[in-house]
């Protein structure tokens, strides 16, 4: 079975940023009678942004191939997005202006492997445009414990996340974590509109998987920058553990995560335990992970 997954349109993410705002929220006086669309109208957030309705009319059906960052910045402002949601819709609005057309492979270069191979107390993993799982330490090989036994090039968070089983049970708020990968994903693909490998992704989990399906209909889009998940992991039991996210120099499309745990805490005690108890069968391999096709 196969499914065709149209390209990220910025109609569809400016309709669904439209419905979610009222023109309360939005500053405009109640409209009287019953209103036919939820949340605001074409010609109120032209109002809002100060442009002609022509204009955005013509924006949203993708049929302004020149609009000025000014106006971006006005439709924006008259939507609420935030910094995340701005930077996709500028990448929606001029896809001739984004990255090159990826490599079919990401690789870890090798001075990021040796950092990830001193990093022992805490689980660390390196993560593709794609969500590709580029390298990881040793921990995060027995935090994820399914990743070992997957075949060379299906290493993906997106993937784990909605056809392994497994991590419905990991995490402790799976709905919310698995939503942050759907919208990491629509976030890469505006910045990569012709990435048949993402493509095919979105795809296959649109077919496998109704949650993903529903939510990727939904255009939310998010970028990981810090904060902190609960776990129940299958050997140590729960977990609290921050993350912090970091973009390589030099490559943009890779997203290093580290982990970290309260000092003195359960969660750090069990990492503890994890990292005793696995030390013989996890530790990384840098020269099998940088040549991991993705």
């Amino acid at each position: 079975m196969s499914q065709h997954v149209p390209e990220p349109d910025i109609r569809d993410f400016l309709r669904t940023r439209r419905a979610r705002i009222t023109p309360e929220q939005a500053g405009l006086p109640p409209h009287p009678g019953v209103r036919r669309v939820p949340g605001l109208r074409r010609e109120e957030v032209a109002q809002l942004a100060g442009v002609s309705v022509d204009y955005y009319v013509r924006l949203e059906r993708g049929r302004n191939t020149s609009v000025s960052a000014a106006v971006l910045d006005a439709v924006a402002r008259a939507l609420q997005l935030n910094d995340t949601e701005r930077d996709h819709l500028f990448a929606l609005a001029n896809p001739t202006r984004q990255r090159p057309h990826p490599r079919a492979s990401q690789r870890a270069r090798s001075g990021l492997l040796r950092a990830l191979a001193n990093i022992a107390d805490v689980p660390a993993l390196l993560l593709g445009h794609r969500l590709d799982v580029l390298a990881t330490n040793h921990l995060a090989r027995a935090f994820y414990r399914d990743f070992p036994g997957l075949p060379d090039g299906e290493w993906n968070m997106a993937r784990y996340m909605f056809l392994d089983a497994a991590a419905r049970d990991l995490y402790v708020d799976w709905p919310a974590t698995a939503r942050e990968n759907v919208g990491m994903l629509h976030l890469y693909a505006s910045h990569h509109p012709r990435d048949p490998r993402l493509a095919q992704l979105v795809s296959e989990l649109s077919v496998a998987d109704r949650d993903f399906r529903r939510w990727w209909a939904e255009h939310d889009v998010y970028q990981p920058k810090y904060g902190s998940k609960r776990y129940h992991h299958p050997l140590v039991g729960e977990l609290t553990l921050g993350f912090e996210a970091f973009t390589p120099m030099g490559d943009p499309d890779q997203t290093l995560g580290l982990y970290t745990v309260e000092p003195g805490s359960p969660s750090e005690n069990a990492l503890r335990m994890l990292a005793s108890w696995t030390a013989d069968s996890t530790h990384i391999q840098p020269e099998e992970t940088a040549d991991h096709e993705h």
